[in-house]
Parts: structure tokens; sequence; C-alpha cells
């Protein structure tokens, strides 16, 4: 079977993707937006151009010619955008959902009524609006703490909820009117949910369209600074267990977690929206236990680089297995503790962010302390790495357990330099301790 790879995507994940199919045996073909030293590494041949533009990929010669096997869509944007199609179209097999399936993250509206109309167990409450004066209204009169989302998709920085983006109902009222008059993610929506309690988990799965495979649950870090306070972003951070569990959970809340994952997909597959690729699931465990957060259509980022750094199946096999619609029984990872830390400019999350300057990394002695290096939003201009206005590398430690991990990373911290800022409090031991106590207090039914 020939092993050529068309890999849509230049951030960190997509650089966890290409080294993870890279080692499995792939020739890989990129196109990315910005160029990542590290996959343009990676890759027999890359091209800079517009890697969320299902036109602009279809006019590639990869495309046309055939020159590629199958394709790996990285972000969400052009799989919400129907590059899976296209490619399909094109005689290209995807290791990704299509359109009418990756609206699974396009609409987060679709996403809760598909989870209403089916039955499907960690519905949370919401009410979706498309006028703001209604909205004003309804939240003048609810009585409960919420959350407001736009129905579309917004890089995970659209999301406010309330005690921690705004303190007042009044402030929640503005955002939410906010988001319906400047059509913030895309239509003029949004939705109004409960706020819940407990602690947020990511739960991701491979999935041929009706086999599923679990992957290690990892915790992410949205907020910018320490003490998780700040913007929310794209990710600062996330870690996992060696046990592939999280210290405040157990084998029963990942097993409803993934029974919520596989009732999604055969749902989705009863009306017709078949979805093969990488499902990620947002969860919070609160007192009732798992209850969706949102459903993603690709892997998380940070996630990917936690969970992929310790797969050992081989990912090119798996990707085959999902195109043909038999992947194989077991999945297996490292029993490694992963810790990633995000690298950003200074200014990140910002108006104020700080674009354009050179950061300077020393990968040999990253990978001395045990670490690996993913690049993400930078410029490489003649062997010199620039920021731009999103996160710029990652560094993830691996031990066999957290600490190791987290001291790994954080040493290879120190090897990069520049106008750069990183949570160093992300699975630190007083941060990991403070999550247990919580999720105690909560008492969490487990039975």
């Amino acid at each position: 079977m020939m092993n050529k790879v068309l890999l849509i995507g230049a951030g960190g994940r997509e650089h966890a993707i290409a080294n993870a199919l890279k080692k499995s045996g792939a020739k890989i073909y990129a196109v990315m937006k910005n160029k990542n030293p590290g996959i343009a590494r990676l890759a027999e041949e890359y091209i800079i151009g517009d890697h969320n533009s299902v036109s602009y990929v279809k006019n590639l010669d990869w495309v046309k010619f055939k020159k590629v096997d199958f394709a790996f869509i990285g972000p969400e944007a052009p799989l919400i955008n129907g590059m899976a199609d296209m490619l399909d179209e094109s005689g290209i097999p995807v290791v990704g959902p299509k359109k009418n399936a990756a609206i699974i993250e396009g609409s987060k509206e679709f996403m809760r009524d598909l989870m209403k109309k089916h039955g499907i167990d960690g519905l949370v409450d919401y009410y979706v609006f498309t006028n703001s004066k209604k909205v004003e209204k309804f939240l003048i009169d609810y009585k409960k703490p919420f959350v407001v989302k736009p129905v579309g998709v917004t890089g995970g920085k659209g999301v406010w909820v309330m005690g921690d983006h705004f303190k007042t109902k009044e402030e929640g009222i503005k955002y939410a009117k906010k988001v319906i008059e400047e059509n913030i993610g895309g239509e003029r929506k949004v939705i109004i949910e409960e706020k819940l309690s407990g602690e947020e988990f990511t739960l991701q799965v491979f999935t041929d369209g009706r086999n599923i495979k679990g992957m290690p649950l990892v915790q992410d870090f949205k907020r910018a600074y320490e003490r998780d306070k700040g913007p929310n972003t794209g990710g600062m951070g996330s870690y996992s267990m060696e046990n592939h569990l999280l210290p405040f959970m157990d084998e029963k809340d990942y097993a409803k977690a993934m029974k919520i994952l596989e009732d999604i997909i055969a749902a989705m597959r009863r009306e017709g929206r078949t979805y093969k690729g990488v499902l990620y699931g947002q969860f919070m465990l609160t007192a009732e236990g798992p209850k969706v957060i949102e459903i993603n259509c690709r892997f998380g980022d940070p996630e990917a680089m936690n969970v992929l750094s310790i797969l050992d199946t081989n990912l090119l096999d798996i990707s085959w297995e999902i195109i043909e619609g038999h992947l194989r029984e077991k999945v297996l990872f490292k029993d490694l503790a992963t810790v990633v830390k995000y690298i950003v400019p200074a200014g990140y999350g910002t108006a104020n962010v700080n674009k354009g300057t050179e950061i300077r990394v020393n990968e040999k002695k990253i990978e001395q302390e045990g670490a690996i290096v993913y690049y993400a939003s930078v410029n490489d201009e003649n062997g010199r790495i620039y920021t731009t206005t999103s996160r710029s590398l990652a560094v993830v430690g691996l031990g066999k357990n957290l600490n190791l991990a987290e001291q790994i990373a954080e040493r290879a911290l120190s090897h990069v330099s520049g106008k750069i800022y990183a949570r160093h409090d992300i699975a630190k031991a007083d941060m990991i301790k403070k999550k247990i106590e919580k999720m105690n207090a909560i008492k969490i039914n487990r039975r």
C-alpha cells in the first residue's frame, strides 16, 4: 500500500500529526498558511498557501494529478468548509469528516439539537436566540448562572462564562446581544447554556463511522494567564496521566464519556452523516457525571500533542483503517504522562500581541531534557523563527509520572528565548491537588 499523505494545516497539532505519520512510514506533502519549520523538515514537498480554502487546494497539482494517496486534515475550518468532500470527489480519500458531518463543530445549535433529538446523555439546558431583545428579556428573568456562546466557530475565544468572563447579568446580556448584532461566529445567533460546576476534560477518539477507539484523557487550559486568569485562548497547555485517566476521574467516568461519543457517532450515521476521522469531546465532569461542553471535528490543539506523542500504534495504519471502514480492535498508547506547555508571543490574547519578533529555540537541548518541540504559528525565514499573532511553539515533557513529565517540560522552556510568555503553572502539583479537592467537594456520583 502506498503512503503519500497530503497534510492540511500549519499548527502545533499538524506538526504532531506529521511527526506521527512520518514515524509510521508516510511521505508527507504539506499545505500550510505559514512556514512551520517542523512540518517543512518532515515533508517531501510543501506549499505555503491558504490551507483553509477549498478552491485553493483543489487547484494544486498534488490533487489534480493524484500525487498523494490520502489526505489528513488538521484544522476545523477546511473540514467545515467542505475540503474532505472536494478531495474525495477528486479521488483522494480523507481522514476527516465531510461537510455534513463536520457540522457537529460548525454549529453548536446542531450539536445540541442532535443530542436532544436522539436522547443522548450529557446534554445541558440550552436556549437559542436570533433576536437581541428576546435574549435580553429571557436573561432578565433567568435565575441561574449562564454561559454565552456564538453558534458558529470562534477558535475557542468566543465563549463567555458567568463568573469568569463577566461578573454581572447585565454584562452577560450585553455580550449576548453583541454576538447577535455583530455576527460573531458567522451567524446572527446566540446560545445561552446553564453554567456547569466541575472540572473540564477532553476525550478524543478515532472512528470509521461505526467503530470508535478512545485515546488517553487530557485536560487543557484555555485561559491566557496563570491561575486561569485572563482571556480565553486556543489553549496554553495540557496534560495527561500515565494511566490514561485524570487525577479526578476513574474508569467509570471514562466509560460514560465514551458512551456519549459512541451515541453521537451512531446518531450521525442514522441521519446520513457518517463521521470518519477524529472526534474530540470537550466535557465537564459534574456531580451527575460527564456533561458535553462541545464536540469538535478534529484533534484538539494542544491535546493532539499529548496523545500522538505516546501513540504506540502506527498512525498510517489507523488512517487507512478509518478510510476503509474497519478500525482495529485496539489502538495502543505508551503508559507515560505528558505535559504540554505552549510558548506564545508577549501580549498574546490582547490587541498588543508582539508579532514579527525572533524566537531562539535550542532544539538539541530540548531533546536532551527528554522533551519534544512542536512548532505552531511561526514563520521560518532563512532558518530564523519569527512570531505571528498566534501561538508559537509547544514543548512536551514525557515521564513515568506527571511530576516528572512536568519537570521535563519546565526545563525545556528554558531553552527558548525571545519576547515570549508561557504558563508555568500547568500540571504543577499544587494545581492538581486543588482540582482533586474541588471534585471531592462536589461529591461526584460514581455509581
